[in-house]
């Protein structure tokens, strides 16, 4: 089977299920995003990698690379290889001394895995049919420092905005589930210093 990049679009709480966040990815050679809810724990370990903060103790996934280092392990890739009942599996694809061995795995753990070695992620086409959504989201074009949305008029580009107004417009970007623009925002918000 023909295996599609994907890479983390936008980690942020669900609508429905308020101890839950969730995580999408988007392909990175394509405009399909898939959603997979997750816990906030794994939302968290996930969040720390990816802003590349140093918690004073390792976490468990920290611990668990460690680990494959210490063995000569190294991560290859993520699959996430299934969808069965709503609920999506994983695999993670390592190597040692030249030969590969595929170990299975949560998604959440295979991801926040994937976010600290900085491996690619995968999942098939099945699945995408399956669960894959498209997205709306805005027209963004830079034009002498501003942004033109799809609705016409101007805006001030997000390098212009204060990281007050960034956080405001992250919050009304997620609550409308417009992840690929909160992520753009949210990336405006770390060069900044927020």
């Amino acid at each position: 089977m023909k295996k599609i990049e994907l890479e983390i679009v936008a980690i942020s709480h669900t609508a429905t299920q308020s101890s839950n966040y969730a995580l999408v990815l988007g392909e990175t050679e394509g405009v399909r995003r898939l959603p997979i809810v997750i816990g906030g724990f794994e939302a968290q370990a996930i969040a720390v990698a990816m802003e590349r903060m140093s918690p004073p103790r390792p976490l468990t996934h920290d611990l668990m690379c460690s680990t494959l280092e210490t063995f000569g392990i190294e991560l290859q890739e993520v699959i996430i290889s299934n969808l069965l009942d709503g609920i999506f599996y994983a695999r993670l694809v390592c190597t040692q001394n030249g030969e590969v061995v595929e170990i299975d795995s949560r998604t959440s753990d295979a991801l926040a895995l994937a976010v600290r070695v900085g491996c690619p992620i995968y999942s098939y086409e099945f699945i995408l049919e399956a669960a894959g959504v498209v997205l709306e989201t805005p027209e963004i074009e830079e034009e002498d420092g501003r942004v033109e949305v799809r609705s016409g008029r101007k805006e001030p580009s997000l390098s212009q905005l204060d990281v007050e107004e960034l956080k405001s417009r992250l919050e009304n970007a997620l609550q409308e589930e417009n992840y690929e623009f909160a992520a753009l925002i949210r990336d405006e918000i770390s060069r900044k210093g927020g």
